[in-house]
């Protein structure tokens, strides 16, 4: 078989779909043929390959990709200095109501041109590519107006062209409550559900549309709105749940099918029951949880106990999360969540993918799937998760290139 590259000499991590644990193969290889995996297995085993390029591993390990599939990284400014004032003892409450909080990201947002919110968002996407992300999702949510939200969008497509990754975006408008709309929830919620969502459809801007279900967010009936004109306009949909109470906002993302419920410290019994019917992913997002301080974990055993595909993200945003590093997302799901190692690598890759659609795409070292590669200098897999601030990457690979 003619191919455009092999990489030999390699210990696999295929995360393949029914493998046990990380389908680990110890003598394996990779093709790729027109950017798409055309052999992951034993070398033994492997047809007659030649290829243009021939890699000698030299006994390190591939793993897929890796991808982060919860971030809000395009946003103009940040808050470091608010950060600064709650370490001196000022509250949230105090700083919002001094116009900081998210209404100074929305602010300095809808102040940003395309081209500046590229340039600011480029280093952040940078750091995550250079820990072997090949896929990112991208949440609007900043701009809370359909002119900003879709230039918070079209930020987010610009930043596939300038860089070997694939971005997939989504429509968070419905992530706070606007100045122009205060005391009037409802209203604003109908101009998401009416104009902005079946514009940006309309536009192609968006691969899924998001919300924050919380009581300083929307309330469930207002999701729902949200939700049905998102189905209308066929897009799928995704949610914010269960952060920081339970307003059932996972049974509800479930009740639509929902991709992902997002956060879920606060998930009940119910909840997980719903999203396990729905084969809805929870996607936790470990960084949040330490940097807010919470003290309430996520329902772990629960989730395993009824099948819930669990994904790990690094929900980077300027306000709870300043993070762009899923190596680091690992450790701390290992030691604050408890999750295994194979639950921390499947949730940034094969789980991860299955948060966003992508399954049958990416996340898993299979045939037919996109070469997405990251090799490793270790000596095993849990290395990965174990080392805080070391980063192992020896080479990434974005579809065969």
């Amino acid at each position: 078989m003619r191919c455009d590259a092999i990489w030999r000499n390699a210990r696999l991590a295929t995360l393949a779909a029914g493998a046990p644990g990380l389908g680990q193969i110890d003598h394996g290889l990779v093709a790729q043929s027109r950017g798409r995996i055309v052999y992951a297995g034993p070398a033994n085993l492997a047809p007659a390959l030649e290829a243009e390029r021939d890699i000698d591993c030299e006994g390190r390990w591939i793993t897929p990709g890796l991808i982060d599939c919860h971030t809000h990284l395009v946003f103009a400014a940040d808050r470091s200095a608010e950060f600064e004032r709650r370490l001196a003892g000022a509250s949230y409450e105090e700083i919002a109501g001094e116009g900081g909080g998210i209404l100074s990201t929305v602010r300095a947002t809808r102040a940003a041109s395309v081209a500046a919110l590229v340039e600011s968002a480029l280093p952040r996407l940078d750091a995550l590519i250079a820990e072997g992300v090949t896929t990112v999702e991208i949440k609007s949510g900043y701009g809370l107006s359909l002119e900003a939200e879709s230039r918070q969008l079209e930020a987010a497509r610009a930043l596939g062209d300038r860089r070997e990754v694939a971005i997939r975006t989504t429509l968070l408008a419905a992530h706070a409550l606007p100045p122009e709309f205060a005391g009037d929830p409802d209203g604003y919620i109908d101009t998401v559900s009416r104009e902005m969502i079946p514009a940006v459809a309309a536009a192609g801007l968006a691969d899924a549309v998001d919300a924050f279900c919380e009581g300083i967010g929307f309330s469930p009936a207002q999701v729902r709105q949200v939700f049905e004109a998102a189905c209308a306009n066929r897009l799928p949909v995704k949610l914010h749940a269960e952060q920081l109470s339970n307003l059932h906002g996972a049974a509800l993302a479930a009740e639509f099918g929902a991709l992902s419920a997002d956060h879920l410290e606060h998930l009940d019994a119910a909840g997980v029951a719903a999203m396990a019917r729905a084969g809805t992913v929870a996607t936790l997002l470990p960084g949040a949880y330490y940097f807010v301080r919470e003290t309430q974990l996520p329902p772990i055993e629960a989730l395993r106990a009824h099948g819930v595909p669990m994904a790990l993200a690094t929900d980077c945003n300027p306000g709870t999360a300043p993070l762009t590093s899923l190596l680091l997302v690992m450790n701390m799901a290992a030691t604050l969540f408890r999750m295994t190692v194979d639950e921390c690598l499947a949730g940034v890759t094969r789980n991860g993918a299955r948060a966003l659609g992508l399954h049958g795409e990416t996340g898993a070292l299979e045939t037919g799937k996109w070469c997405d590669l990251a090799i490793w200098d270790i000596e095993h897999p849990a290395e990965l998760v174990y080392w805080i601030g070391r980063n192992p990457l020896q080479a990434r690979v974005w579809r065969g290139r």
